[in-house]
């Protein structure tokens, strides 16, 4: 059994790839081997990722809000809204 702790091949490009290429009692003992802090520490970076996105996007939308605001304040506030069409009936 090899001891290698060289990377993996570039022919697998996910884990489950790779685990899938294993002998069935090796991915017992793969499964046996987790490391929850690990994943603990992928979770919690995509979750930062995720909320920068979420940051970024408000921080966008508070921009588009208030160029909306403006362009309505400077519009014609004082005209009338559109007459109903002769087909609709008020509810």
């Amino acid at each position: 059994m090899s001891t290698s702790w060289e990377p993996l091949p570039s022919t697998y490009r996910s884990k489950q790839e790779f685990l899938a290429s294993l002998p069935p009692w090796r991915r017992l003992l793969q499964k046996l081997n987790w490391h929850p802090t690990v994943e603990l520490k992928v979770q919690r970076y995509a979750i930062e990722q995720r909320l920068k996105r979420l940051e970024k996007e408000d921080e966008r939308l508070d921009e588009l809000n208030s160029k909306l605001s403006a362009i309505l304040s400077n519009s014609d506030t004082s005209s009338t809204p559109p007459n109903a069409m002769p087909g609709e009936s008020e509810m």
